[in-house]
């Protein structure tokens, strides 16, 4: 289909225009997305080999990303104890969606509630946003040499490329903005946000997002990412753990059979591992290294893959006198002073502890370490932990912050973990903090080179197997238990 367009003289070339499909059956739905997505795509990557290759562009090519929408008149009161998979009053609600072979089992899930929950319908058509060339190529797709100097014209004179201007939070910050036609958001997420993270996280990992398992654990040191590899390898020697595979950086894949796939040639800036179950019930992990901006970054990516728990584990420094190298610390609350979220979620937002996945902690590190009640308190604290962004805050005068912390009755800090359980409230992803006593600067305890590796070998194994055995137990659980209601604002979108 052709269209003028004034600001490069060449006609608008798209596909030709589908009218919407209606469907009450949300496998159907799911593959119309996928058939319109698959052919947006490909005419995409169709025009720009053809244009590679040598021939005379016939226009500007333009495709766009499928769209999803429900209409409802009613007020009928839903199961008040679902935190998703229904909308809050009557209304037009649609999303536009991408890569319907990654999300085909979330999709299916969610427009099947809306189905159950409102029994209307499901329209599915073609938005009005364009899908800019660099989502529509193919995971991994490599072009040689400068497209510019082939084209001899820049590259958005013939395609759409990513605009960041409508590429925001907005939606899942709590000022979603209805559509031209007055219709709201069903989704926490656009499409092309979406593509933009799934860019980012190829990109940060060096492992494709369709890896990624729905139980996430974040790290901030390498040592635990080398335990985690041989728990791995371990679990894929046990025909009988449900793992499958083992994902290292570089998609390279381990499974019983043996290796397919390559290991990266250079380390990534977040390294990541992917214990693969059925389903994507299994674990990742992720190092995300030191400071609260990589924290933001990493999940600001992973939050649109919808998981459904995350958990940070890794070292902190003890502020009581109390605490020993080694012990563990159970976050119950969080003093912010990362910064890094400030402009998203404000600081006065609490972040409260998420019941279900604190008893999931508490209980693995009493079945890992064989402690329970009141022997367990010997090895473990739960109370506030403070994430702070200035590594060497300890060379500042420590009138000031040691007042804050003795005020806010912290028992820990670190750099990462109130951003990464900031960000799972704001991106409504189950979220909790389980870390271990690396030092204790305010009363001298330091780690002294030969105490450090005796530490590491033997509480990192101890700490990183309550971490799994905790996701194992999360998994265990139903999601819309899980799924708390506490993360869902007042006027929410359907899908999780």
């Amino acid at each position: 289909m052709h269209h003028r367009n004034p600001l490069s003289e060449l006609p608008i070339v798209t596909p030709p225009p589908q009218a919407d499909d209606i469907f009450t059956d949300a496998t159907e739905a799911v593959a119309e997305i996928r058939r319109r997505y698959d052919a947006a795509v490909e005419f995409l990557r169709g025009h720009f080999a053809r244009v590679m290759a040598g021939e005379a562009p016939k226009g500007r090519f333009r495709a766009f990303y499928p769209r999803v929408g429900v209409t409802t008149a009613s007020f009928a009161k839903v199961d008040s104890r679902l935190s998703f998979g229904h909308v809050t009053e009557p209304g037009v609600y649609e999303t536009t969606i991408t890569r319907p072979d990654l999300f085909e089992g979330y999709l299916t899930q969610q427009l099947g509630l809306l189905i159950q929950n409102h029994g209307m319908p499901v329209r599915v058509g073609t938005s009005d946003t364009a899908i800019p060339l660099h989502f529509a190529m193919a995971e991994g797709a490599h072009v040689e040499g400068s497209i510019e100097d082939t084209l001899h014209r820049p590259l958005r004179d013939l395609f759409d490329v990513p605009d960041l201007n409508t590429t925001d939070d907005h939606i899942v910050n709590g000022k979603p903005s209805p559509g031209a036609d007055g219709a709201r958001p069903l989704a926490p997420f656009t499409a092309q946000r979406i593509d933009y993270s799934l860019a980012r996280l190829a990109h940060y990992t060096a492992t494709s997002p369709s890896w990624f398992q729905n139980h996430v654990l974040f790290t901030n040191y390498q040592f635990y990412m080398d335990e985690f590899v041989e728990f791995a390898r371990e679990a894929l020697a046990d025909p009988d753990s449900g793992y499958e595979a083992l994902i290292e950086p570089g998609n390279l894949v381990t499974t019983r059979k043996g290796r397919s796939g390559m290991l990266a040639s250079r380390q990534p800036q977040m390294p990541t591992y992917h214990l693969v179950r059925p389903n994507h019930a299994g674990i990742s992990m992720v190092n995300i290294g030191i400071g609260p901006s990589n924290a933001k970054t990493i999940t600001d990516h992973v939050s649109v893959l919808r998981p459904h728990v995350w958990v940070m584990i890794g070292h902190c420094a003890g502020l009581r006198n109390s605490q020993s190298l080694g012990d563990y610390v159970l976050a119950h609350a969080y003093m912010r002073e990362d910064h890094v979220l400030d402009d998203d979620l404000p600081i006065w937002v609490p972040i409260p502890a998420l019941a279900e996945v604190q008893v999931a902690l508490q209980n693995a590190v009493a079945e890992v370490t064989g402690l329970t009640g009141f022997e367990l308190k010997r090895i473990m604290r739960t109370g506030t932990v403070a994430t702070i962004d200035n590594r060497n805050w300890e060379l500042r005068d420590q009138s000031g912050p040691v007042a804050r912390l003795s005020q806010a009755r912290a028992i820990a800090l670190d750099m990462e973990s109130a951003t990464i359980a900031a960000n799972g409230f704001r991106f409504r992803v189950p979220y909790g903090t389980l870390l271990c006593v690396s030092d204790k600067p305010l009363h001298g305890e330091l780690k002294l080179p030969g105490m450090a590796t005796d530490f590491y070998k033997r509480q990192v194994a101890q700490h990183l197997r309550i971490g799994i055995r905790a996701m194992e137990s999360l998994r265990e659980m139903p999601l819309e238990k899980l799924h708390s209601r506490k993360l869902r604002s007042f006027d929410e979108t359907a899908f999780l």
